[in-house]
């Protein structure tokens, strides 16, 4: 696995259009844009949750997961940050890693763990999430513990060997 800086930026939609974070994510990974109605209720619309490549055409069917999720950035460094540090990492729409659009089921699955207690269940996708998982740890300045170190590294050294890691350091 390598390191690399620039990591793709979301597109920003208009922050005046009544989008709240979960629309503005499930807007810029719609692979069939839903319709954009008043209020910005979605209808319509097709998306790939990519830890297990199910198609899903109702954005209710759709979490939006904290690719390292709320609790672990906290133990990760995050309790030492202000609220509005916190709040930033919680709505982090400047990289298209941080927040990502995946089914209830898997989301729920994988809860509050790291990569030594959970990978997504589609092989295809690991590789993925473990760049993206590097990504925003890095993004964030956030810590690894041993045990998640020691998988990142099986991986890193294995199956994800060409896996390039991009990130843009989170203001």
């Amino acid at each position: 696995m390598q390191e690399a800086g620039g990591a793709g930026r979301r597109e920003r939609r208009d922050a005046g259009d009544g989008c709240n974070t979960r629309n503005e994510v499930l807007l810029a990974e719609a692979v069939v844009a839903p319709t954009v109605e008043p209020g910005c209720k979605l209808t319509g619309g097709t998306w790939i949750s990519y830890y297990d490549g199910q198609e899903v055409t109702r954005a209710g069917a759709l979490d939006i997961d904290h690719m390292v999720p709320l609790a672990e950035a906290w133990d990760s460094g995050a309790s030492a940050w202000t609220a509005a540090r916190r709040e930033a990492y919680a709505n982090d729409q400047g990289a298209d890693v941080s927040l990502v659009a995946v089914t209830a089921r898997t989301n729920r699955q994988k809860a509050d763990q790291d990569p030594a207690d959970w990978m997504p269940p589609s092989p295809e996708a690991q590789c993925r999430y473990v760049g993206e998982w590097v990504a925003t740890k890095l993004r964030w300045q956030l810590t690894a513990d041993n045990r998640e170190l020691e998988a990142l590294k099986v991986y890193a050294e294995g199956p994800c060997e060409d896996t390039i890691v991009r990130y843009i350091p989170a203001a």
